[in-house]
């Protein structure tokens, strides 16, 4: 009898064992310490509408008939570099002497500038396949450097156009952002004549460059005719590999070409290599993307945390782009947490097209890596606020350079950049803090005071028109995880919502559509069901929420450490 009692009783306590194994703890979350020191609420507290921000930036700037200085901002080009067809220029910034129909032939413009533009219309849902006539996606394959034999993107439609563009195909940043930005564009506006097979052919010289490179991206640039690294005054760029690792990993998804899967691992295994920051402009936290899918996906164990400190710490290296990071200060009296550039220039000098960009990757990252759903939530709290900054009626007067001129912005084309002072020569010409500004003068000898307002800038912003939608309680904010996760698996509607508040607090949650039922991947719970309409939904304090909108009717199921309904994975092993 009492072998059969301690039977019973060994089973017993197995079976409780099996069942808190099985309990559905919440994922415990990991903090990246620099947003550690962000506030939860920062002051003052404003959040744009920037999905009608980047519609309306969209209307005016691709208007060929608008009248008035410095207008249009838009122009065709008829040079026909790379292909025989006609493409279309944007201005970097307002009134830059270096282009327009007339300078240089019509031939100098910016992929930076004009794929962004197409990205952040596609993403608020605008057609650019086929507006006012034009299949603008088509006319911007001409940035297809062709005729060089480099055979991808470039900034630029040709390695030279006059005596001003030749220096961008310098900077390796410069040559691998445009293949990303049009990797962007093609998942957007998908079917368009001859996008496939280009983007097949960049992923091969981004593979075969890699290969090349074999872990060692320790140069300026990199010659993609040749396949040769390049050193050069410009400090080393190793955070290209993060690029090459993304536009890899989507070239997998795309094409499903297993060399391109082992391209990703090997780009993402050299960035990983490195001992300290690399972090040059924009493609450092795409690694962290690129890692955080390969791990969630192909059973790879990357800490890639690293990566994220990478950036937002930002490069101490002497030899590299020292003070490139992330920016956590209040200049003045405004909180300017959040926002990328440089916290060493002139005692911080952060970008507006960076700090959208930041959360093209950061925001998807956390589909794959739940743990971080709190640190990257507040950090876009911050960020999403702080980025109004740079618009000029939403700061005042005294702390820009140009309020007499804001006007011709209407209000969706911002300063370029957001110094903590102003100074030059040791003299201050704005006794303000922050100040709105840009580097536009400094480009040409000629060029208006008014090319401090950035267009290429200013393109970006469908990155947040897309992500980034307020709630009914201030500082609230609910973030759409797949707006830009291209070239994604499968996925059911995701949110990141997170309450900065030391209290619970409770959002309405809207849905129209067929029934379905909310699970939040942090905490592994059903949190309401048979949803058609509004609901409320209670945030834990300073906590986060990560939302899958799941059809009704599908069985949520756990399969090899995943949870499916029917066959698409809501959370990652």
């Amino acid at each position: 009898m009492k072998r059969n009692i301690s039977y019973i009783s060994t089973f017993l306590v197995l079976l409780l064992l099996l069942v808190s194994c099985d309990q559905k703890q919440p994922i415990e979350q990991l903090q990246i310490d620099r947003v550690e020191t962000m506030p939860f609420l920062p002051q003052p507290y404003k959040m744009l509408d920037w999905k009608e921000v980047a519609v309306n930036f969209d209307r005016y700037v691709f208007d060929y008939n608008i009248k008035g200085d410095y207008l249009p901002f838009i122009w065709l080009d008829d040079s026909q570099r790379n292909f025989p067809q006609q493409t279309f220029g944007l201005y970097t910034a307002i009134g830059d002497v270096r282009q327009g129909s007339d300078a240089n032939g019509g031939e100098f413009h910016e992929a930076v500038g004009a794929l962004g533009a197409l990205m952040s219309a596609g993403l608020v849902g605008i057609d650019k396949t086929d507006q006012q006539g034009y299949n603008y996606v088509k006319m911007s394959q001409n940035y297809f450097n062709l005729d060089n034999e480099w055979n991808i993107f470039m900034n630029n439609t040709s390695e030279k156009v006059g005596n001003l563009g030749g220096g961008y195909s310098r900077d390796w940043w410069y040559d691998v952002f445009p293949n990303m930005l049009y990797y962007a564009v093609a998942d957007l506006f998908p079917g368009v004549d001859r996008s496939d097979s280009l983007m097949q052919i960049v992923a091969d010289q981004f593979y075969s460059a890699d290969s090349t490179l074999n872990g060692d991206y320790s140069y300026s640039f990199f010659d993609y005719s040749t396949m040769e690294g390049k050193k050069s005054h410009i400090p080393f760029q190793e955070d290209a590999a993060a690029g090459h690792a993304w536009v890899l990993m989507a070239a997998y998804q795309k094409f499903g070409d297993e060399k391109y899967l082992q391209g990703a691992k090997s780009a993402t295994e050299a960035l990983l290599a490195q001992k300290e920051s690399r972090f040059y402009e924009v493609l450092m936290p795409f690694g962290a993307l690129t890692a955080a899918r390969l791990n969630a996906q192909h059973g790879t164990s990357y800490n890639f945390h690293p990566i994220l400190d990478w950036t937002f710490d930002g490069t101490h290296a002497s030899d590299g782009r020292y003070g490139w990071g992330i920016i956590n200060e209040r200049w003045g009296s405004y909180d300017v947490h959040g926002i990328q550039g440089s916290w060493d220039d002139g005692g911080g000098f952060g970008f507006l097209m960076n700090s959208f960009d930041m959360a093209w990757p950061l925001v998807p990252m956390v589909r794959y890596a739940p743990e971080y759903a709190e640190t990257i939530g507040k950090w876009m709290l911050n960020v999403a606020n702080a980025t109004r900054l740079f618009y000029p009626n939403e700061i005042p007067d005294n702390n820009q350079t140009l309020p007499n001129k804001k006007n011709l912005t209407r209000n969706v084309i911002a300063y370029e950049g957001l110094r903590k002072n102003d100074k030059f020569d040791n003299t201050l010409l704005v006794d303000a803090s922050p100040v709105a500004l840009g580097d536009g003068p400094l480009w040409a000898e000629n060029n208006p005071d008014v090319s401090q307002f950035s267009i290429y800038g200013s393109a970006h912003v469908g990155i947040f028109g897309a992500i980034v939608q307020k709630t009914n309680v201030d500082f609230i904010l609910k973030l759409d995880c797949l707006a830009t996760d291209f070239h994604r698996d499968s996925a059911y509607p995701t949110y990141l919502i997170f309450n900065p508040y030391d209290k619970a607090m409770e959002v309405d949650y809207f849905y129209q559509g067929e029934p379905i039922y909310l699970f939040d991947v942090v905490s592994h719970r059903v949190l309401a069901k048979n949803i058609t309409g509004k609901t409320p939904l209670s945030i834990p304090a300073q906590s986060a929420r990560l939302i899958v909108e799941i059809p009704e009717g599908l069985k949520l199921e756990k399969q090899n450490g995943a949870y499916k309904a029917g066959d698409v994975v809501v959370s990652y092993k």
